[in-house]
């Protein structure tokens, strides 16, 4: 993962820049979510649909100190977040979701609403089948600015 969302980049830009006074507030809570294609920049379409008991994830529960750690940047050059745990969607259930792509962070917790923040390819897709449950392991879920 990651490229930033329209919405993130115009925020940010309106931000330290001053534009009109803007401040951005980052969300209380950020979600994630599963895609089966790249929902671009703009934030459109391609959710798993709201069905089989998907939903959306919290990634700030059962975590203290946030849902990522504190950005670093290495010898690559590159600044970047991990996920501080594992984050575990509900089990698919009556049904399958498809082949999972691409995930997505938004600043909501209901399907189809909120602002994308970032998305990005997975590294492998996922097939999930009805029964199977869908994990990201900590660390695994990298937000990188270059």
């Amino acid at each position: 993962m990651s490229s930033a969302s329209d919405y993130l980049e115009l925020e940010i830009l309106d931000h330290i820049l001053g534009e009109g006074n803007r401040n951005y507030t980052p969300a209380s809570n950020l979600y994630i979510a599963l895609h089966t294609a790249d929902p671009t920049d703009a934030g459109t379409g391609s959710e798993v649909a709201n069905l089989y008991a998907y939903a959306r994830v919290n990634a700030n529960v059962n975590s203290s100190s946030g849902a990522f750690d504190a950005a670093t940047q290495p010898s690559t050059g590159f600044t970047f977040s991990a996920n501080t745990q594992t984050i575990t969607f509900p089990t698919a259930s009556t049904g399958n979701w498809g082949t999972v792509t691409h995930v997505a962070i938004w600043d909501s917790g209901t399907y189809g609403a909120g602002n994308m923040l970032f998305h990005g390819a997975l590294t492998a897709s996922k097939v999930v089948n009805d029964g199977d449950t869908f994990q990201i392991q900590a660390g695994n879920l990298t937000i990188s600015l270059t």
